[in-house]
């Protein structure tokens, strides 16, 4: 099986006809993808209110990738609101206690920072989260490249099969230490997730500018590239993982919605189709 959706809703307006209310959003974005990837769970740990609402505003088969609390994955270099990483792991937990206990939880997302490399202490670190978060599925991304050097990277996808981490691959610029090679195999035999990012080198680069957040995922890919995508995730399909669901990321320029709607257009799946823009609401019949 295959899904795909996007990282969040508020961003993507082509999903959504003109003057679209925010708090409107998730319900019609639940109308066009199944799954979403929930990006400010990442900034912080939200209520348990928030998390009822959105699953009271989306039909009973949507799930969500909620991602990991940002002092859960080294990501927070301010003060640390919580006594020590148990305490934070378990408001975490509390927090999306709806989510789990609905049955809609696909996985929560743990994206490590470029500094976390392959080392024995990040290995021990990998150990503890998974201990700290329970039977809960789990899915790793890393973003640096030491831990699929050719000399570890077999040892890595064992370990990850060994402690049931779901695997993301990747889809990204190759610009450095930072960047992660497409590895195509599953660790978790449920699923694994695909996360495209777009291939925008120069903006990629930028991590440092003031725009950084604005030009790093603009990106539209092309139909040779989706194609070449869906022959990967048949690859997926064959190794053995019981869903692979890509999310895509390149959502910096209007991006990411069409590329998944024509992603789904080429795998045979139903698409709602884009709204209207504001020019096409009245046709041509005065023209």
């Amino acid at each position: 099986m295959i899904t795909i959706g996007l990282t969040g809703w508020g961003d993507h307006e082509e999903l959504y006809p003109p003057g679209t209310p925010a708090k409107a959003k998730l319900a019609l974005y639940s109308k066009h993808f199944p799954v979403v990837e929930v990006d400010s769970s990442f900034y912080a740990v939200l209520g348990e209110h928030t998390y009822r609402r959105w699953l009271e505003e989306t039909p009973p088969h949507f799930t969500f990738i909620l991602k990991a609390f940002r002092g859960m994955t080294g990501h927070n270099r301010g003060k640390n609101p919580y006594g020590g990483p148990g305490e934070m792991f378990q408001a975490y937990l509390d927090s999306i206690r709806p989510i789990v206990e609905s049955g809609r939880l696909k996985a929560v997302m743990f994206q490590f920072p470029p500094w976390f490399d392959c080392s024995p202490d990040n290995v021990r670190q990998l150990r503890a989260v998974k201990k700290w978060m329970g039977s809960l599925p789990l899915a790793l991304e890393f973003r640096n490249q030491s831990w699929y050097a050719p000399n570890v990277r077999e040892d890595t996808l064992s370990f990850m099969k060994q402690e049931g981490w779901i695997h993301i691959i990747c889809d990204e610029p190759q610009v450095g230490q930072g960047s992660v090679p497409a590895v195509l195999e599953p660790t978790n035999s449920e699923l694994t997730i695909v996360r495209l990012h777009g291939r925008n080198t120069g903006g990629w680069l930028q991590g440092s500018a003031p725009n950084w957040r604005e030009v790093r995922n603009l990106y539209r890919y092309n139909r040779e590239e989706l194609e070449d995508w869906r022959d990967k995730l048949d690859i997926l399909e064959k190794k053995g993982t019981g869903e692979v669901c890509m999310i895509f990321n390149n959502n910096s320029g209007g991006d990411a919605a069409p590329n998944a709607m024509e992603m789904m257009s080429l795998l045979g799946l139903k698409t709602a189709g884009l709204p209207p823009k504001q020019m096409d609401l009245f046709g041509d019949e005065h023209n």
